[in-house]
């Protein structure tokens, strides 16, 4: 199930119509501009309309949003706490009322303080959000980092404590709401070796063991303009960077993932000849498919539930024990989470 990161620019339905015409399965976007605190009410007549192409396109069930990178919910200043959990309240508002199933959300960057004291608020500011929005049905989805500076989720272990934070504070009756974002750029940039498709298959395996594919529930597929272990947050088309086609094809004939939105993050444009930058993109991750492999690009209508089931997001400045195999996938430098 592919998509790509569009622009609502115009109107919000622009979205899903420009997915259409590029033949993609689903889309993620930004519900606002998500470079400004200030948010405009959501205009009843553009939701609407964003519904009735949600609806026409049998899309219901794997659309996903991304949140504002002005939002910190690990900051450990008081002011900007508070200003973050206001705008994180708006995002989950806006993706229900647009019957977004999931959101994307960078966990955030601890600053002044430190990891445990980081994510510690992280937690406490998700159970005022989940109280808040009980009656909602958007699912959390907790990105992987590059991790740059002090920001929050650059391994597996951080993955897991912050989610088990947002379940201490916020109850396990939260648990459904609490999944992940697996991006490959930043799997890479972190430190994780994914570039041969061994190697993949044995990180999502680690994925797996510690935090359980099924709450795997939108994956992030870059190119890495930095190499393994760099830290750099700079996305690259398909097969033109760092990650190299190996770890792509591990998860486009991963039958486990088969189900779960795949989201181009890529450079947008179009070629001299003007065809779309994702479409070449695209038509790389498909080459990749092996048939009969697992990972189709899903049907066109229904849930697309889990196994049971303006530019795009890092494009600008800015575990069952494997058998048969080496174990793979592993951060340099570090031991998988266990």
């Amino acid at each position: 199930m592919f998509g790509s990161h569009l622009s609502i620019a115009g109107a919000l339905h622009n979205a899903l119509v420009e997915a259409e015409g590029l033949g993609l399965d689903t889309v993620q976007i930004f519900t606002k501009n998500q470079r400004q605190w200030a948010v405009k009410p959501l205009a009843d007549e553009a939701a609407d309309e964003w519904l009735a192409h949600l609806d026409r396109l049998g899309w219901r069930g794997r659309v996903v949003a991304h949140d504002s990178y002005l939002i910190n919910l690990a900051s450990p200043d008081d002011a900007l706490w508070e200003k973050s959990i206001a705008l994180m309240d708006e995002e989950l508002a806006r993706a229900d009322r647009l019957g977004v199933s999931f959101l994307v959300s960078h966990p955030g960057a601890y600053t002044t303080s430190d990891a445990a004291s980081g994510i510690d608020r992280i937690g406490r500011a998700w159970a005022r959000l989940f109280e808040k929005h009980a009656a909602g049905s958007v699912v959390l989805c907790l990105e992987n980092t590059a991790g740059g500076g002090s920001t929050l989720g650059r391994t597996i272990e951080e993955l897991q404590a912050i989610r088990a934070s947002i379940l201490k504070h916020a109850g396990k009756k939260v648990g459904d709401r609490v999944g992940f974002c697996i991006d490959t750029c930043h799997a890479l940039a972190a430190g994780y070796d994914i570039r041969a498709e061994d190697d993949a298959r044995g990180f999502f395996d680690d994925l797996d063991r510690a935090l359980g594919l099924e709450r795997v529930r939108v994956l992030h597929l870059n190119d890495s303009k930095g190499a393994v272990g760099s830290r750099i947050d700079r996305h690259e088309h398909i097969g033109k960077g760092e990650v190299g086609d190996g770890a792509f094809a591990a998860i486009v004939n991963d039958p486990r993932l088969a189900g779960v939105p795949k989201i181009l993050e890529t450079p947008k444009g179009e070629t001299e000849k003007g065809t779309p930058l994702d479409t070449l993109n695209l038509r790389r991750l498909r080459r990749l498919m092996r048939e009969g492999d697992g990972a189709t690009a899903g049907p066109k209508t229904g849930a697309g539930t889990r196994r049971n089931g303006s530019g795009a997001p890092g494009t600008g400045p800015k575990t069952g024990p494997r058998t048969g195999a080496k174990a793979s996938g592993r951060r340099r430098g570090a031991k998988a989470a266990r």
